[in-house]
């Protein structure tokens, strides 16, 4: 089966989970050909196979005259009901004041998505995004009868408006924890589509196995924290080098790492930690490498004692699983569907939000108590094969193709 992968800004700093569930979509017999808005600022591709896919990625914008030129006549081609549903879904759009501009360019680009589909054969586009792509392949679908799908991995409230006419229009969506079902649930009522699974993005427990066994800090040398995220306020980051500092002051010689580039345009976030390292003291200390590739990120966890991330927010934390993965022991907090990756003492350290100190403590723990560092690490690794796996959400997405799209099921039984 063949369908479109549409993905946002690909491929980005923390886009490697899609790369390898599209391979293990490959694996369940459905091919997921790429397309994507726009290619991202060249500071945030980090990843090793990126220039492969931008090579095979479709990308509808910047449009340019052609494009909007080609989206202009599928628009004519079509049929007079779906250039009637195209219209009545640009007309009842929910838009902010001022914002039926917007919606009109995005309704163009959808006509434009609906003659890539036609062209190469695909039935049906899964969107990992509720934001503007999930408003682009609705008006794809309303155009040309192309269906299409979502995934949530975050609050609705990160997504942007209009979100009951995309998800009533979605032939299925899966989100990524159970704390957002519960969300989308109350918030989007009687528009949700008949099926909506709950499916985490995971690991690939083969590209993230160790070379060597877990070493627990001994006492000798420096202890080595990793962390890993795009530099956001909302992975409160600043936390986690406040609490190194702690760390620090209780007679630990700790050096932290954040891997990550800041996805602002002006890089202020990033300029803020570089304060806060030197007000702090701790030059030398702390690393800040930008974006990096999976095979940097694995190599940072083999030779790391402790992961650690301050999220504000996280709807789980691909960072965490991948670490979990690796058998380092995780302090994170308890925000979003955390708890639902993470059981407090048995497969990592959970600790509030925004408490620098108990960060801290934390990791202290930790590093204190080899066997128990040991032990969260050898469950992390079995909690993430069991349930967290890159396989868990492909299996979820070509289960949902099955169920919901007749020509996906009859060429499914075909292969």
């Amino acid at each position: 089966m063949k369908i479109g992968y549409f993905i946002p800004e690909f491929p980005s700093q923390t886009h490697a989970f899609f790369w390898r569930e599209r391979e293990a979509l490959r694996g369940l017999g459905v091919q997921g050909e790429l397309v994507s808005t726009r290619r991202p600022r060249p500071g945030l591709v980090s990843h090793s196979w990126a220039r492969e896919a931008m090579a095979e990625t479709v990308y509808l914008f910047p449009a340019g005259l052609g494009g909007m030129l080609r989206g202009a006549g599928e628009f004519l081609r079509a049929g007079g009901e779906g250039r009637r549903r195209w219209l009545n879904a640009l007309r009842t759009a929910e838009t902010p004041p001022g914002g039926r501009g917007r919606m009109l360019a995005l309704a163009l680009l959808g006509a434009q998505l609906g003659g890539v589909a036609g062209r190469a054969g695909w039935s049906h586009v899964h969107v990992h995004s509720c934001a503007d792509s999930a408003n682009i392949a609705m008006f794809a679908s309303m155009l040309s009868g192309l269906s299409y799908s979502l995934t949530l991995h975050g609050p609705l409230e990160h997504y942007g408006g209009n979100q009951r006419q995309k998800w009533s229009n979605a032939r299925f969506a899966l989100v990524v924890t159970q704390t957002l079902r519960r969300e989308v649930g109350s918030l989007l009522g009687g528009h949700l589509p008949e099926v909506v699974e709950v499916a985490p993005m995971g690991v690939d427990l083969a590209a993230f196995a160790r070379g060597e066994p877990y070493r627990a800090w001994d006492g000798r040398g420096p202890l080595r924290v990793f962390s890993c995220g795009r530099l956001n306020p909302g992975k409160g980051h600043h936390d986690v080098i406040r609490a190194i500092a702690k760390v620090r002051r209780s007679g630990l010689d700790a050096r932290l790492t954040i891997a990550g580039e800041d996805d602002s345009h002006d890089g202020g976030y990033r300029k803020m930690l570089i304060r806060l390292i030197e007000e702090l003291g701790l030059g030398g200390c702390v690393e800040l490498p930008g974006a990096v590739s999976q095979e940097d990120v694995r190599a940072e966890l083999e030779r790391s004692h402790v992961f650690c991330l301050g999220s504000h927010n996280e709807a789980i934390g691909v960072a965490t699983m991948e670490a979990m993965a690796m058998e380092v022991p995780v302090v994170v907090t308890r925000v979003g569907g955390v708890p639902e990756l993470v059981t407090d003492g048995e497969h990592g350290v959970l600790v509030e939000a925004e408490a620098p100190d108990a960060m801290a403590e934390g990791i202290l723990r930790v590093a204190r108590d080899p066997g128990m560092a040991r032990a969260l690490g050898t469950a992390g690794r079995r909690r993430i094969a069991e349930s967290f796996h890159s396989g868990v959400s492909a299996m979820a997405i070509a289960s949902c193709l099955r169920r919901t799209c007749v020509a996906g099921e009859a060429e499914f039984e075909g292969g």
